[in-house]
C-alpha cells in the first residue's frame, strides 16, 4: 500500500535526461557485462590501454576469449586488416579523441564494434553501434550508466532495480566538507562495484539525472577546456581536439607523478587512470607511457574559468 503523509523524501525532479531514449543500468561495468551477454560475444578484441573494471567485466563473461590490441599516439586502434567473423572490437573513445568519421569507418570495415563513451558523455551514439556511457564520471552521482543497443532485449525490464541510498555519503559529504574527509568512503563505494550484478538504474540516480542542467554543464566544460588549452597547449606534446562537453584536459609530462604530488599540496587533485596498466605492462609500451604520464586535469562544470586559470598557472610554475 502506498504511504501517504509523514515526512518528506527527496523531491521528484522533472527535467529531461540527456540520454532519455537509452537503456538505463546501474554501472558502466555491468552495462558491458549485459552487452556481452546480450550479443553472445565469444571473442573480443580489447585494447591494452584499459582499466581493470573493463577487464574484470570481460572475465566475468563465460567462455569469452580476449584478443589484445595496441593504440597509436593519436589514440586510434592498431588492428589487423581483418578479424574473425565471430569477433567483436571494444573501442574506447579516449578523452573523446576519436571523431565520428573514424568510428563509422571502423564500423564499415570490421562490422562488430562496441563503443565505450565513458570519456564523452555528450556524444550521441553512432547508428548501429552498441555504446556505453558512465554517469558518475561526469556528474555528482553515486552510479548509473546508459547503454545504446540496436534493439531492447526482451528481458531488460525484468532486471532488478538498483538502490543507491547507501552510496551517497561521499557525494553529500563533499558538498558541505572537503574531499579528503570522505575520500575513504568514496574508495569503499568504488570497490563495492566489482561485486555488483547487472541491474537497472536506481530510481534515485534516475531522479537526480532529471535535475541536471546539461546545457550549462556542457557550456562550462567547453569554456574551461578552451581556457586551459590556450594556456598549456604550447607545453603539451599531445595533439588534441576539443570534444563538445569534454571530460578532462589530458596534459602529458614525463614528470607527471611528481607534478601531481605538488599540485595536491595546492589542493588541486589530479587522478591516475589505469594504474593496472602501469603495474602490468612493460615501461617501453605506449600504453604504460600514457597511463604514467598523462595528467587528466579537471575542467568540469564545478569550476569557473578563473578556477581553471589558477590550475594552469600553478602547473606552469611547477614546470
Amino acid at each position: 500500500m502506498k504511504e501517504i503523509g509523514g515526512y518528506f523524501q527527496l523531491e521528484h525532479l522533472y527535467g529531461a535526461e540527456y540520454h532519455q531514449d537509452l537503456l538505463r543500468l546501474n554501472l558502466g561495468r555491468t552495462a558491458l557485462v549485459y552487452t556481452l551477454q546480450t550479443l553472445h560475444v565469444k571473442k573480443l578484441y580489447l585494447p591494452r590501454f584499459v582499466c581493470d573494471s573493463v577487464t574484470s567485466a570481460c572475465r566475468q563473461t563465460e567462455n569469452l576469449e580476449i584478443l589484445w590490441y595496441s593504440i597509436r599516439e593519436d589514440f586510434t586502434p592498431i588492428l589487423p586488416d581483418s578479424i574473425e567473423a565471430d569477433a567483436w572490437i571494444y573501442l574506447i573513445n579516449y578523452y573523446g579523441q576519436l571523431p565520428d568519421d573514424t568510428i563509422r569507418s571502423l564500423k564499415e570495415k570490421y562490422h562488430r564494434i562496441i563503443a565505450d563513451y565513458t570519456h564523452c558523455f555528450f556524444r550521441r551514439p553512432a547508428r548501429g553501434i552498441p555504446t556505453l556511457y558512465s554517469c558518475r564520471k561526469y556528474f555528482g552521482l553515486p552510479d548509473g550508466a546508459y547503454l545504446s543497443l540496436p534493439e531492447t532485449p526482451d528481458d531488460f525490464y525484468q532486471l532488478p532495480l538498483d538502490q543507491s541510498k547507501y552510496r551517497m555519503s561521499h557525494i553529500l559529504g563533499r558538498y558541505e566538507q572537503s574531499a579528503s574527509d570522505f575520500y575513504s568512503s568514496m574508495l569503499e563505494t568504488a570497490h563495492s562495484f566489482y561485486d555488483e550484478p547487472v541491474k537497472q538504474m536506481s530510481p534515485l540516480t534516475q531522479n537526480l539525472l532529471h535535475g541536471i542542467d546539461y546545457t550549462s554543464a556542457m557550456r562550462q566544460r567547453n569554456e574551461n577546456y578552451d581556457v586551459i588549452a590556450q594556456l598549456l597547449e604550447d607545453r603539451n606534446p599531445l595533439k588534441l581536439h576539443r570534444e563538445d562537453g569534454p571530460f578532462v584536459y589530458p596534459f602529458y609530462h614525463p614528470d607527471a607523478r611528481v607534478l601531481k604530488k605538488e599540485l595536491a599540496k595546492q589542493h588541486i587533485f589530479v587522478p591516475t587512470y589505469w594504474n593496472n596498466v602501469i603495474e602490468e605492462l612493460p615501461a617501453d609500451t605506449l600504453e604504460w607511457d600514457y597511463a604514467s604520464h598523462i595528467m587528466p586535469l579537471p575542467i568540469d562544470q564545478r569550476y569557473t574559468a578563473e578556477d581553471i586559470r589558477y590550475v594552469a598557472e600553478t602547473l606552469k610554475k611547477l614546470l
